[in-house]
């Protein structure tokens, strides 16, 4: 009995056809054409000389893949079915990394349609990684930036095929030209979608797969038993919690300073400073995620399509105006005017948590692209106002400990309820959804010990705790609130930090099925 690669090296033999194929015979493209990757995984055999012949052309170590080879099986033997995926950039038509980018570091190139990264202005941020759902771009550690396939364009210009094509044995990629609209319209369906891949309609992927016929129905894939965390990203747990407890702390001066119009105790500068100091400390603490941290400001190019960019550019805006509220404390300004600031100030916070959130509203990462994520950042507010109940307890601010202290409990119960929804949507999730069922895995067995900790936290600071507090206050023992409400912030904050680190390390991303060599991803 033949093998594949014996089989289909007889069947090129019969044909007249070539193995490995160094130039390259594409008619000009016409308008509306660009080009693409074509697979044929009945020709594949496995041999990753593409993965090799890719790594070499490019010079990249060998934990950089930019082309990578993917396995699936199924069936019954004797009737067994394995099935390849040789899969780099896909150069799709509404590239996510295009529109996320930040610094507008991909360029979809006009005449070819060939999605290229300019390494210049990368500063690692990896966002790309993210929201790329075939998982393509990868961290090139050694460089501190993001890296991807260009299709060798620099061959295909001078009539050369791409690397991973001409070293193919088994001719199984393809170069072709694709009439956009047409792929689009009626093709793109039946020829540009694999077993356990992200659907191609998510970016308009352009690559077309020729698959065997009769796929068995219980395909699966070679690495589903592979249960891997994600990146921590601790400069990200401390810089997300960090700035939504300033936007609470702003949120508890402002309603402060409303309340002192009837009649109540004002707030002062010493509490707009330090409601300040998080979203001060936290914004840095973000440079530290980037390759190139040097490079943090060109993070706000791409306000016109990238969440990052926008929520850099406001959260930056908002510590701003909050600075410039605390020296308004200064000066006779009018109180109706302060209001005003201030109310500008909370509309800009407001719209940089929402931007942060909807960073990660992306239909790579299931476990993230729910609605949970954004109740969730906007949930942590309640630790900010908590903050605030801290400081008026220690200046004895009788009028207004209370109310805070109430408000703050509120917003504990809120985000008490937002976590569990979290958790609880993931018992609805379907069979088919395989990264919502590795991150429940990963919730429950990785890190179980973890999600205890954040509910008793929770409710022990937000309910047990600032109930107590709450009845000192009432007492007038403000040197009793004050402890207590001391361990309050404590405990909450050690809470939210470790919901946020739960958070990134069970995302599990879409991508290529049986990636066992896929190198770094983040």
């Amino acid at each position: 009995m033949q093998t594949p690669l014996e089989s289909f090296i007889d069947h090129k033999a019969d044909t007249g056809m070539q193995c490995g194929s160094y130039s390259i015979d594409i008619p000009k493209l016409n308008d509306g054409e660009q080009y693409r990757f074509h697979f044929n995984a009945i020709a594949c055999v496995g041999c990753r000389c593409c993965e090799v012949a890719c790594n070499e052309q490019n010079n990249n170590p060998a934990d950089i893949k930019w082309r990578r080879v993917g396995e699936m099986e199924g069936g019954e033997f004797p009737a067994f079915t394995q099935l390849l995926n040789s899969m780099s950039c896909n150069h799709c038509i509404d590239p996510e990394c295009l529109k996320g980018c930040p610094t507008n570091s991909y360029i979809k190139i006009d005449e070819t349609g060939i999605v290229v990264h300019d390494d210049d202005v990368c500063i690692g941020c990896q966002y790309c990684t993210w929201n790329c759902p075939y998982g393509v771009p990868v961290f090139h550690e050694e460089r501190n930036i993001v890296t991807k396939c260009h299709m060798c364009h620099e061959r295909l210009d001078v009539g050369q095929s791409p690397a991973c094509v001409q070293a193919c044995p088994a001719g199984a990629i393809e170069i072709e030209a694709v009439n956009i609209q047409e792929w689009k319209a009626s093709q793109m369906e039946t020829q540009g979608n694999m077993p356990f891949l992200p659907d191609a309609s998510i970016t308009n992927s352009t690559t077309r797969y020729t698959l065997p016929d009769n796929l068995p129905d219980n395909m699966k894939e070679m690495d589903e038993h592979i249960l891997k965390p994600a990146h921590k990203e601790l400069p990200l747990v401390f810089m997300t919690v960090l700035t939504q407890i300033s936007l609470g702390g702003f949120l508890a001066l402002f309603l402060g300073d409303v309340m002192s119009l009837f009649g109540f105790e004002a707030t002062n500068w010493i509490m707009a400073l330090l409601v300040v100091l998080p979203a001060a400390i936290g914004l840095p603490l973000s440079a530290l995620h980037l390759g190139r941290p040097f490079l943090a400001m060109t993070a706000m190019k791409n306000i016109k399509t990238s969440w990052l960019s926008r929520e850099a550019a406001a959260l930056g805006v908002f510590t701003g105006l909050m600075s410039g509220v605390v020296a308004i404390y200064f000066f006779e300004v009018n109180t109706l005017v302060r209001l005003g600031i201030e109310a500008l100030t909370l509309g800009v916070g407001i719209f940089g948590i929402y931007a942060q959130a909807m960073i990660y509203r992306i239909r790579a990462r299931p476990s993230w692209n729910r609605s949970t994520t954004n109740l969730k950042f906007f949930g942590v507010t309640y630790v900010g106002v908590f903050l605030l109940a801290f400081l008026s307890s220690l200046l004895s601010l009788s009028d207004v400990v209370i109310p805070l202290i109430a408000l703050g409990m509120l917003g504990a119960l809120a985000q008490l309820f937002f976590s569990y929804e979290d958790i609880r949507s993931l018992d609805t999730i379907k069979e088919n959804e395989y990264q919502l069922q590795r991150s429940k895995r990963l919730l429950n067995e990785n890190f179980k010990d973890v999600k205890i900790v954040r509910f008793v936290t929770l409710i022990t600071a937000g309910v047990v705790l600032a109930l107590l507090a709450l009845v000192f206050a009432g007492s007038g023992s403000f040197a009793y609130a004050s402890f207590i409400l001391g361990l309050v912030l404590i405990v909450s904050f050690i809470s939210e930090i470790s919901d946020r680190f739960l958070f990134y390390t069970t995302v599990v991303p879409l991508g290529m099925a049986g990636g066992f060599f896929v190198g770094k991803q983040r």
